[in-house]
């Protein structure tokens, strides 16, 4: 499917008959994570939580909760792709069995990310405080958001090189931070971005770093992936989705995913 955002995802999985409506009002504060943790353990569909209390906007849960639930998202190139790791391979599949991989092509095409002139994400702001505040446990350090994608881009590179799509705990509020200004960003020192962080601190350059949330499933799963070296989470991202993945080149930022729902 083409998802261009959430929604798209919510709508096909609600006429398939794999997602709940849930009208009633739950808090994003233990209530909402906890009904989550129990529709997964019981194999239930995706749930849409429509007034999540203190927030304005909705909350959806268990996307990605099962193997079923995940290939049905992906219907539509997870053959495609397959067929073109075949090829990477070996090579040599494709004199054997050319009429097999006739879709190559167009999967190499959707690898490459897109540059857009303008972000959609970008059309409207509001402050962190208005995100629902998703605590899951009642000892965590405050609210946090679930599947994010967070992009960082080395000090030593621009456009759409140098960059690494990775998912990390990204905490909204709590310790010393200040309301609507600051975030905590928690990884571990070996993987992609903390790469980045140190030659930002060698170099005594900012790093630059964007936090998505939604658009296509393929990039909450190209975030977690663990991809060959060298090979983009962009390009895994754009060959699962099926086009290349719009990205704005933003000149004093790291570059944005325009169809993402939210942006940091």
């Amino acid at each position: 499917m083409r998802y261009r955002s959430t929604k798209d995802v919510v709508d096909d999985l609600r006429a398939n008959d794999r997602l709940i409506d849930v009208e009633e009002p739950f808090s994003a504060h233990l209530e909402i994570p906890e009904i989550q943790r129990r529709v997964y353990a019981s194999g239930g569909p995706a749930v849409y939580f429509h007034r999540p209390l203190d927030s304005h906007f909705p909350l959806v849960g268990n996307l990605f909760g099962s193997l079923a639930q995940a290939r049905f998202l992906f219907r539509g190139t997870l053959e495609r792709v397959r067929r073109a790791i075949e090829l990477k391979i070996d090579p040599s599949r494709f004199i054997r069995s050319p009429l097999r991989y006739l879709s190559a092509p167009r999967v190499g095409w959707s690898m490459m990310p897109k540059r857009v002139s303008r972000a959609a994400v970008l059309a409207n702001s509001i402050s962190l405080e208005q995100l629902p505040r998703l605590q899951s446990w009642p000892m965590d350090g405050g609210p946090f958001i679930t599947l994010p994608q967070v992009l960082s881009q080395s000090v030593s590179s621009n456009g759409l090189k140098g960059l690494n799509l990775g998912m990390y705990r990204i905490q909204l509020a709590g310790n010393d931070y200040l309301t609507n200004q600051e975030v905590g960003l928690h990884y571990q020192i070996h993987r992609g971005i903390g790469v980045h962080h140190q030659e930002a601190i060698e170099k005594g350059r900012p790093l630059q770093v964007n936090i998505f949330v939604g658009g296509h499933p393929s990039m909450t799963l190209a975030a977690v992936m663990p991809l060959p070296e060298g090979m983009s989470e962009l390009t895994f991202a754009g060959a699962l989705a099926g086009y290349r993945i719009p990205m704005y080149l933003s000149p004093d930022q790291a570059p944005i995913y325009s169809d993402a729902d939210f942006c940091i």
